[in-house]
């Protein structure tokens, strides 16, 4: 059965990399590199793979060294969300994008994750999963306990029909975002251009059973700050990569 993957993608690229200085005092966190390979090109290399054609590149910290690695590549057609003048974070750079997303389906992907091994799979599962009729976002998440960088209690529980909960106030939980979802972009259509998190999104889709969540069938590796980076050279370096 072919998967509908969708056409473009929103790669969020703007952050501040404030956790893995001195690392990124001179270089942006998304091109900081993993046995020789930028953490961005170890989603877009599996994205273009998996069949997106477009990508939507929100840029603030040290913006022309992102802008010009993305424009190098020839797989993709690159557009970029220009947030040079503040950075808007995860819910302020979609609703700045929106505009440029289209009206179908996107992925949208963070850069300070990938899993391990390389593969477009999760990306094509994800797009055969999500169903537009019964949710509006479906985030791929991984089992913390399958893992290596993250150091968080997790962030979601997830419930029948694959409805995602949030931790709250419980001690732990056993599924981390995973940093890549697929979701329409009409979510954004009527909110403000301002400095917020996605999670005021996630946090209306809840309550009506609106975000779903998708398992990682791979292991995952978180990169935030300069030790995770270097647990991840040595994991990839073990098991290829």
């Amino acid at each position: 059965m072919s998967v509908s993957v969708p056409h473009t993608a929103m790669v969020l690229a703007a952050g501040l990399g404030t956790r893995m200085r001195p690392l990124t005092d001179a270089t942006p966190k998304p091109l900081l590199k993993v046995r020789g390979k930028a953490l961005i090109d170890r989603l877009l290399d599996p994205l273009a793979e998996a069949g997106v054609k477009r990508i939507v590149v929100n840029v603030h910290y040290l913006a022309d060294q992102v802008e010009a690695h993305v424009k190098a590549r020839t797989d993709v057609e690159v557009i970029i969300s220009d947030e040079r003048g503040e950075v808007l974070e995860t819910g302020g750079g979609l609703a700045k994008a929106r505009p440029l997303l289209g009206d179908d389906p996107i992925y949208v992907l963070n850069t300070d994750a990938f899993w391990g091994p390389e593969s477009p799979a999760p990306f094509l599962e994800l797009a055969e999963a999500f169903d537009p009729a019964a949710e509006d976002e479906r985030l791929l998440i991984a089992a913390t306990d399958r893992a290596l960088g993250f150091d968080g209690a997790g962030d979601f529980f997830l419930e029948a029909g694959n409805r995602l909960i949030r931790r709250g106030t419980a001690p732990s939980a056993p599924w981390a975002y995973a940093g890549v979802r697929i979701m329409k972009p009409q979510l954004y259509d009527s909110v403000a251009v301002e400095r917020f998190s996605a999670l005021k999104i996630w946090d209306g889709l809840i309550p009506n059973g609106r975000l779903a969540g998708h398992t990682l069938d791979r292991f995952w590796l978180h990169v935030g700050d300069p030790k995770a980076l270097a647990d991840a050279e040595m994991w990839v370096a073990c098991h290829g990569g």
